[in-house]
């Protein structure tokens, strides 16, 4: 029995680190554009069946309880929670930030690989193509020609630009939205973007504002929805949780103690 409960003391002090670790990323990202918290879910791990309940307890009785004795907690996964982060005006002509759901497309170095990201904050190549603040190729393509006297960004994602000499603006292409059936499934790998996964579904591309895309803001980011006085509160539940399975080790450890002075 001791050793048993020393087990799950142990897995409790194993899932509540992992916690902390998910909120000190979460506020670590509190400043990140386009970031979405974390949340650690767990899960109850295997029960030892002892009895079940309904045996047969003599020739005429039944328990009426079973006796199952639990073996802990585990961290089962991290779910992304895709909550609207605060809209801020930047007054850059091209940052964009996507009021309501969806992704900008990137372009990754390499294989060509589409990565998906909230984090709007492009600026342009040498050549006038729109980039990332890492230079990787925004998707689908935009290039700017040089000298253009001012840039707009529409919320279906139209780009056009009215060049010297010229009064009306000249469409010059169309940022559009990823959406998928289940964005919480796509994986992070860091730098603000996210891949396709068999969890998430593919991507489904089109314009903003239709099919439920959120529209474009040009001369806006979107924030980190990290909320500070939920993180700090999730921090002091984790960090009491932790404690009491600290002492749950130590009581343990004194009743093994005493049984051996005893025997």
């Amino acid at each position: 029995m001791p050793n048993s409960a020393l087990h799950v003391a142990r897995t409790g002090l194993e899932a509540q680190d992992a916690r902390m670790r998910v909120i000190a990323n979460n506020l670590a990202n509190i400043g990140t554009t386009g970031f979405k918290r974390d949340r650690a879910d767990f899960a109850t791990l295997a029960y030892q069946e002892q009895r079940v309940a309904g045996q047969q307890s003599t020739g005429q009785t039944a328990y009426a309880v079973g006796k199952n004795l639990g073996t802990g907690v585990q961290v089962m996964g991290t779910s992304r929670i895709e909550s609207q982060g605060t809209l801020n005006t930047t007054g850059n002509t091209l940052d964009v930030a996507l009021d309501g759901p969806g992704f900008f497309q990137v372009e990754l170095p390499g294989g060509g690989e589409i990565a998906y990201t909230r984090a709007g904050n492009f600026t342009l190549s040498p050549e006038g193509q729109l980039i990332t603040s890492q230079g990787y190729t925004v998707t689908p393509a935009i290039q700017i020609p040089q000298g253009v006297e001012s840039i707009s960004i529409a919320p279906d994602g139209t780009v056009s630009a009215v060049q010297p000499g010229t009064a009306a603006p000249v469409q010059l292409g169309q940022l559009t939205v990823a959406s998928f059936v289940n964005p919480a499934g796509l994986r992070a790998i860091g730098d603000n973007f996210l891949v396709e996964t068999g969890a998430s579904g593919p991507a489904e591309i089109g314009p903003a504002g239709l099919n439920g895309r959120g529209n474009v803001r040009q001369g806006m980011l979107e924030a980190s929805n990290v909320n500070v006085v939920e993180e700090l509160v999730e921090m002091i539940e984790a960090q009491r949780a932790y404690e009491i399975n600290s002492k749950m080790i130590s009581a343990v450890d004194e009743m093994l103690r005493n049984a051996n002075q005893t025997l």
